[in-house]
Protein backbone atom coordinates (compact mmCIF):
# COMPACT_ATOMS: atom_id res chain seq x y z
CA UNK A 1 0.00 0.00 0.00
CA UNK A 2 3.02 2.32 0.16
CA UNK A 3 2.36 5.53 2.05
CA UNK A 4 -1.34 4.67 2.42
CA UNK A 5 -0.46 1.69 4.63
CA UNK A 6 1.27 3.91 7.17
CA UNK A 7 -1.57 6.41 7.00
CA UNK A 8 -3.96 3.61 7.99
CA UNK A 9 -1.68 2.49 10.82
CA UNK A 10 -1.48 6.06 12.11
CA UNK A 11 -5.25 6.32 11.87
CA UNK A 12 -5.67 3.18 13.97
CA UNK A 13 -3.01 4.20 16.51
CA UNK A 14 -4.68 7.58 17.03
CA UNK A 15 -7.75 5.83 18.45
CA UNK A 16 -5.89 3.66 20.96
CA UNK A 17 -5.18 4.95 24.46
CA UNK A 18 -2.08 4.31 26.58
CA UNK A 19 -2.03 1.66 29.33
CA UNK A 20 0.48 0.75 31.99
CA UNK A 21 0.59 -2.94 31.05
CA UNK A 22 1.46 -2.05 27.43
CA UNK A 23 5.13 -1.13 27.63
CA UNK A 24 5.31 -0.62 23.85
CA UNK A 25 2.32 -0.80 21.54
CA UNK A 26 1.41 0.10 17.96
CA UNK A 27 4.21 1.59 15.88
CA UNK A 28 7.18 -0.71 16.49
CA UNK A 29 8.18 -4.12 15.11
CA UNK A 30 6.47 -5.86 18.02
CA UNK A 31 4.66 -5.03 21.23
CA UNK A 32 6.11 -5.26 24.73
CA UNK A 33 3.59 -6.42 27.34
CA UNK A 34 3.80 -6.83 31.11
CA UNK A 35 2.42 -10.18 32.34
CA UNK A 36 1.63 -10.13 36.09
CA UNK A 37 3.33 -12.60 38.38
CA UNK A 38 1.31 -15.75 39.06
CA UNK A 39 -0.75 -15.47 35.86
CA UNK A 40 -0.69 -17.58 32.71
CA UNK A 41 -1.03 -16.07 29.25
CA UNK A 42 -3.92 -17.40 27.12
CA UNK A 43 -3.53 -16.82 23.38
CA UNK A 44 -6.05 -17.41 20.58
CA UNK A 45 -6.31 -16.38 16.92
CA UNK A 46 -9.11 -16.31 14.36
CA UNK A 47 -9.35 -15.24 10.74
CA UNK A 48 -12.58 -14.01 9.17
CA UNK A 49 -12.89 -14.04 5.38
CA UNK A 50 -15.56 -12.22 3.37
CA UNK A 51 -18.18 -14.60 2.03
CA UNK A 52 -17.08 -17.36 4.41
CA UNK A 53 -17.40 -15.97 7.92
CA UNK A 54 -19.68 -13.04 7.13
CA UNK A 55 -21.91 -12.12 4.15
CA UNK A 56 -20.32 -9.73 1.66
CA UNK A 57 -22.92 -7.04 2.44
CA UNK A 58 -22.08 -6.96 6.18
CA UNK A 59 -21.31 -3.46 7.42
CA UNK A 60 -17.75 -2.55 8.36
CA UNK A 61 -18.79 -1.84 11.96
CA UNK A 62 -20.40 -5.27 12.30
CA UNK A 63 -17.30 -6.95 10.82
CA UNK A 64 -15.16 -5.07 13.33
CA UNK A 65 -17.33 -6.23 16.23
CA UNK A 66 -17.49 -9.85 15.12
CA UNK A 67 -13.77 -10.14 14.37
CA UNK A 68 -13.05 -9.37 18.01
CA UNK A 69 -16.08 -11.17 19.44
CA UNK A 70 -15.09 -14.58 18.09
CA UNK A 71 -11.71 -14.25 19.78
CA UNK A 72 -13.18 -13.03 23.06
CA UNK A 73 -15.45 -16.08 22.95
CA UNK A 74 -12.37 -18.32 22.84
CA UNK A 75 -10.91 -16.51 25.85
CA UNK A 76 -14.25 -16.89 27.63
CA UNK A 77 -14.16 -20.65 27.07
CA UNK A 78 -10.81 -20.74 28.88
CA UNK A 79 -12.06 -18.60 31.77
CA UNK A 80 -9.60 -15.85 30.86
CA UNK A 81 -9.69 -12.09 31.38
CA UNK A 82 -9.20 -10.37 27.98
CA UNK A 83 -6.09 -8.22 28.04
CA UNK A 84 -4.43 -7.51 24.68
CA UNK A 85 -5.00 -8.15 20.98
CA UNK A 86 -3.41 -7.61 17.58
CA UNK A 87 -5.24 -6.91 14.33
CA UNK A 88 -4.22 -7.73 10.76
CA UNK A 89 -6.29 -6.30 7.92
CA UNK A 90 -6.23 -7.44 4.31
CA UNK A 91 -8.10 -4.84 2.25
CA UNK A 92 -8.79 -4.59 -1.49
CA UNK A 93 -7.94 -0.89 -1.20
CA UNK A 94 -7.08 1.63 1.50
CA UNK A 95 -10.47 3.14 2.35
CA UNK A 96 -10.22 5.41 5.39
CA UNK A 97 -13.99 5.56 5.87
CA UNK A 98 -14.26 1.76 5.92
CA UNK A 99 -11.40 1.48 8.43
CA UNK A 100 -12.97 4.14 10.68
CA UNK A 101 -16.30 2.30 10.66
CA UNK A 102 -14.56 -1.03 11.25
CA UNK A 103 -12.81 0.47 14.29
CA UNK A 104 -16.13 1.83 15.55
CA UNK A 105 -17.45 -1.73 15.90
CA UNK A 106 -14.16 -3.23 17.04
CA UNK A 107 -13.56 -0.68 19.80
CA UNK A 108 -17.21 -0.64 20.86
CA UNK A 109 -16.69 -4.24 21.98
CA UNK A 110 -13.06 -3.87 23.09
CA UNK A 111 -13.66 -1.05 25.55
CA UNK A 112 -16.14 -2.73 27.94
CA UNK A 113 -13.97 -5.85 27.99
CA UNK A 114 -10.80 -3.91 28.76
CA UNK A 115 -8.79 -5.39 25.89
CA UNK A 116 -6.09 -3.21 24.32
CA UNK A 117 -5.11 -3.24 20.65
CA UNK A 118 -1.30 -3.39 20.70
CA UNK A 119 -0.22 -4.09 17.12
CA UNK A 120 -0.89 -5.85 13.84
CA UNK A 121 -0.50 -5.40 10.11
CA UNK A 122 -2.23 -4.00 7.03
CA UNK A 123 -1.86 -5.34 3.52
CA UNK A 124 -3.61 -5.30 0.14
CA UNK A 125 -5.66 -8.33 -0.84
CA UNK A 126 -9.13 -9.89 -0.56
CA UNK A 127 -11.08 -8.66 2.47
CA UNK A 128 -9.84 -10.70 5.43
CA UNK A 129 -9.42 -9.92 9.12
CA UNK A 130 -7.12 -11.77 11.52
CA UNK A 131 -7.14 -11.10 15.25
CA UNK A 132 -4.87 -12.57 17.88
CA UNK A 133 -6.30 -12.09 21.36
CA UNK A 134 -4.53 -12.59 24.66
CA UNK A 135 -5.92 -13.01 28.13
CA UNK A 136 -4.82 -13.89 31.63
CA UNK A 137 -5.82 -16.64 34.05
CA UNK A 138 -4.54 -17.47 37.49
CA UNK A 139 -1.93 -20.22 37.09
CA UNK A 140 -3.50 -23.66 36.87
CA UNK A 141 -7.12 -22.47 36.71
CA UNK A 142 -7.83 -22.32 32.95
CA UNK A 143 -10.92 -24.12 31.69
CA UNK A 144 -10.01 -26.80 29.16
CA UNK A 145 -11.62 -29.32 26.82
CA UNK A 146 -10.02 -32.37 28.40
CA UNK A 147 -11.61 -32.34 31.85
CA UNK A 148 -15.09 -33.83 31.30
CA UNK A 149 -15.99 -36.67 33.67
CA UNK A 150 -18.58 -39.44 33.48
CA UNK A 151 -21.81 -38.26 35.10
CA UNK A 152 -21.18 -34.57 34.43
CA UNK A 153 -24.13 -32.46 33.36
CA UNK A 154 -23.76 -30.72 29.99
CA UNK A 155 -24.82 -27.08 29.95
CA UNK A 156 -25.07 -24.28 27.41
CA UNK A 157 -25.40 -20.55 27.94
CA UNK A 158 -27.97 -18.41 26.17
CA UNK A 159 -30.02 -19.74 23.28
CA UNK A 160 -28.97 -21.68 20.19
CA UNK A 161 -29.79 -21.44 16.51
CA UNK A 162 -30.67 -17.77 15.95
CA UNK A 163 -27.50 -16.87 14.04
CA UNK A 164 -27.82 -19.96 11.86
CA UNK A 165 -31.43 -19.03 11.10
CA UNK A 166 -30.35 -15.53 10.06
CA UNK A 167 -27.53 -16.86 7.87
CA UNK A 168 -29.87 -19.34 6.20
CA UNK A 169 -32.22 -16.47 5.43
CA UNK A 170 -29.42 -14.36 3.96
CA UNK A 171 -28.22 -17.21 1.76
CA UNK A 172 -31.78 -17.81 0.55
CA UNK A 173 -32.25 -14.11 -0.22
CA UNK A 174 -34.83 -13.68 2.53
CA UNK A 175 -35.07 -10.92 5.12
CA UNK A 176 -33.80 -12.02 8.53
CA UNK A 177 -35.39 -10.57 11.66
CA UNK A 178 -33.46 -7.81 13.41
CA UNK A 179 -32.92 -9.97 16.51
CA UNK A 180 -31.57 -13.01 14.65
CA UNK A 181 -29.40 -10.84 12.38
CA UNK A 182 -27.93 -9.20 15.48
CA UNK A 183 -26.96 -12.66 16.79
CA UNK A 184 -25.18 -13.33 13.49
CA UNK A 185 -23.42 -9.98 13.10
CA UNK A 186 -22.76 -9.07 16.73
CA UNK A 187 -22.47 -12.15 18.95
CA UNK A 188 -22.05 -11.55 22.68
CA UNK A 189 -18.92 -13.29 24.00
CA UNK A 190 -19.65 -14.84 27.40
CA UNK A 191 -16.54 -13.57 29.15
CA UNK A 192 -18.20 -12.98 32.52
CA UNK A 193 -19.75 -16.45 32.43
CA UNK A 194 -16.39 -18.04 31.66
CA UNK A 195 -14.79 -16.30 34.60
CA UNK A 196 -17.58 -17.44 36.93
CA UNK A 197 -17.24 -21.06 35.79
CA UNK A 198 -13.68 -21.35 37.07
CA UNK A 199 -13.72 -23.98 39.84
CA UNK A 200 -17.22 -25.15 38.86
CA UNK A 201 -16.92 -26.55 35.32
CA UNK A 202 -14.76 -29.55 34.45
CA UNK A 203 -14.56 -28.79 30.73
CA UNK A 204 -15.63 -25.96 28.44
CA UNK A 205 -15.72 -24.95 24.77
CA UNK A 206 -17.27 -22.10 22.83
CA UNK A 207 -19.82 -22.92 20.14
CA UNK A 208 -18.69 -21.68 16.76
CA UNK A 209 -19.15 -24.60 14.34
CA UNK A 210 -22.28 -26.14 15.90
CA UNK A 211 -23.18 -27.76 19.22
CA UNK A 212 -22.73 -31.39 18.18
CA UNK A 213 -19.48 -30.74 16.31
CA UNK A 214 -17.94 -28.65 19.09
CA UNK A 215 -19.09 -30.95 21.89
CA UNK A 216 -17.44 -33.79 19.98
CA UNK A 217 -14.11 -32.00 20.49
CA UNK A 218 -14.66 -32.09 24.26
CA UNK A 219 -15.49 -35.80 24.08
CA UNK A 220 -12.40 -36.55 22.02
CA UNK A 221 -10.06 -34.62 24.31
CA UNK A 222 -11.65 -36.04 27.46
CA UNK A 223 -11.96 -39.63 26.21
CA UNK A 224 -15.70 -39.62 26.98
CA UNK A 225 -19.06 -39.79 25.24
CA UNK A 226 -22.00 -37.43 25.48
CA UNK A 227 -25.77 -37.56 25.20
CA UNK A 228 -27.71 -34.44 24.24
CA UNK A 229 -31.47 -34.11 24.79
CA UNK A 230 -32.68 -32.14 21.78
CA UNK A 231 -35.99 -30.99 23.38
CA UNK A 232 -33.93 -29.36 26.15
CA UNK A 233 -31.98 -27.07 23.80
CA UNK A 234 -32.77 -23.46 24.70
CA UNK A 235 -34.49 -21.48 21.95
CA UNK A 236 -35.49 -17.86 21.50
CA UNK A 237 -39.17 -16.99 21.18
CA UNK A 238 -38.68 -16.64 17.43
CA UNK A 239 -37.06 -20.04 17.04
CA UNK A 240 -39.74 -21.68 19.20
CA UNK A 241 -42.21 -20.93 16.43
CA UNK A 242 -40.51 -23.54 14.25
CA UNK A 243 -41.31 -27.22 14.60
CA UNK A 244 -38.62 -29.59 15.85
CA UNK A 245 -37.69 -30.80 12.35
CA UNK A 246 -36.77 -27.24 11.34
CA UNK A 247 -35.44 -26.06 14.72
CA UNK A 248 -33.08 -28.86 15.77
CA UNK A 249 -30.71 -28.65 12.78
CA UNK A 250 -30.26 -24.92 13.44
CA UNK A 251 -29.71 -25.39 17.18
CA UNK A 252 -27.58 -28.53 17.11
CA UNK A 253 -25.61 -28.05 13.91
CA UNK A 254 -26.00 -24.48 12.69
CA UNK A 255 -22.98 -22.79 14.27
CA UNK A 256 -22.16 -19.11 14.88
CA UNK A 257 -23.78 -19.18 18.34
CA UNK A 258 -20.66 -18.20 20.33
CA UNK A 259 -22.26 -19.48 23.50
CA UNK A 260 -20.38 -21.62 26.04
CA UNK A 261 -20.92 -25.36 26.34
CA UNK A 262 -19.52 -26.87 29.52
CA UNK A 263 -19.67 -29.92 31.70
CA UNK A 264 -19.91 -29.89 35.48
CA UNK A 265 -20.77 -32.29 38.33
CA UNK A 266 -24.49 -32.51 39.23
CA UNK A 267 -23.57 -31.36 42.75
CA UNK A 268 -22.74 -27.93 41.27
CA UNK A 269 -26.14 -27.26 39.72
CA UNK A 270 -27.28 -24.59 42.16
CA UNK A 271 -23.85 -22.96 42.26
CA UNK A 272 -23.79 -22.78 38.45
CA UNK A 273 -27.21 -21.17 38.30
CA UNK A 274 -26.10 -18.62 40.88
CA UNK A 275 -22.85 -17.98 39.02
CA UNK A 276 -24.64 -17.48 35.71
CA UNK A 277 -27.12 -15.16 37.40
CA UNK A 278 -24.20 -13.02 38.57
CA UNK A 279 -22.81 -13.12 35.01
CA UNK A 280 -26.14 -11.99 33.61
CA UNK A 281 -26.70 -14.97 31.33
CA UNK A 282 -29.08 -17.93 31.35
CA UNK A 283 -27.72 -21.47 31.37
CA UNK A 284 -29.57 -24.69 30.54
CA UNK A 285 -28.78 -28.35 31.21
CA UNK A 286 -29.00 -30.20 27.89
CA UNK A 287 -27.44 -33.62 28.51
CA UNK A 288 -24.77 -35.67 30.23
CA UNK A 289 -21.27 -37.06 29.87
CA UNK A 290 -21.33 -40.87 29.50
CA UNK A 291 -18.85 -43.69 28.89
CA UNK A 292 -17.93 -44.29 25.27
CA UNK A 293 -17.04 -42.07 22.35
CA UNK A 294 -18.74 -39.33 20.37
CA UNK A 295 -22.01 -37.44 20.80
CA UNK A 296 -25.49 -38.95 20.60
CA UNK A 297 -28.40 -36.57 19.98
CA UNK A 298 -31.68 -37.90 21.40
CA UNK A 299 -35.22 -36.88 20.44
CA UNK A 300 -38.11 -36.60 22.88
CA UNK A 301 -38.66 -40.36 22.90
CA UNK A 302 -35.03 -41.24 23.55
CA UNK A 303 -34.33 -42.34 19.96
CA UNK A 304 -31.10 -41.22 18.34
CA UNK A 305 -31.43 -38.36 15.86
CA UNK A 306 -29.06 -38.30 12.87
CA UNK A 307 -28.59 -34.91 11.22
CA UNK A 308 -27.28 -34.48 7.69
CA UNK A 309 -24.15 -32.90 9.20
CA UNK A 310 -23.05 -32.22 12.76
CA UNK A 311 -21.65 -28.75 12.12
CA UNK A 312 -19.71 -26.45 9.85
CA UNK A 313 -16.55 -27.80 8.18
CA UNK A 314 -14.02 -25.47 6.57
CA UNK A 315 -12.48 -28.14 4.33
CA UNK A 316 -14.68 -30.85 2.83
Amino acid sequence: MGTAEFDLISRIRARIGARGDVVLGIGDDAALLAVPTGMQLVVTADTLNAGVHFPHATTAADIGWKSLAVNLSDLAAMGAVPTWCTLSLSLPQAEETWVDQFLDGFLQLAEPHGIALVGGDTTRGPLSISVTAMGLVEAGTALRRDGARIGDDIWVTGTLGDAAMALHGVLEGAEASASSRLRLDRPSPRVAAGRRLSGLANACIDLSDGLLADLAHVCERSGMGAEVDLPALPASAELQQLDAAARWPLQACGGDDYELCFSAPPTHRELILQAMDFAGVDATRIGRIVPGQGVRALDGGGAEWHPARSGYQHFR
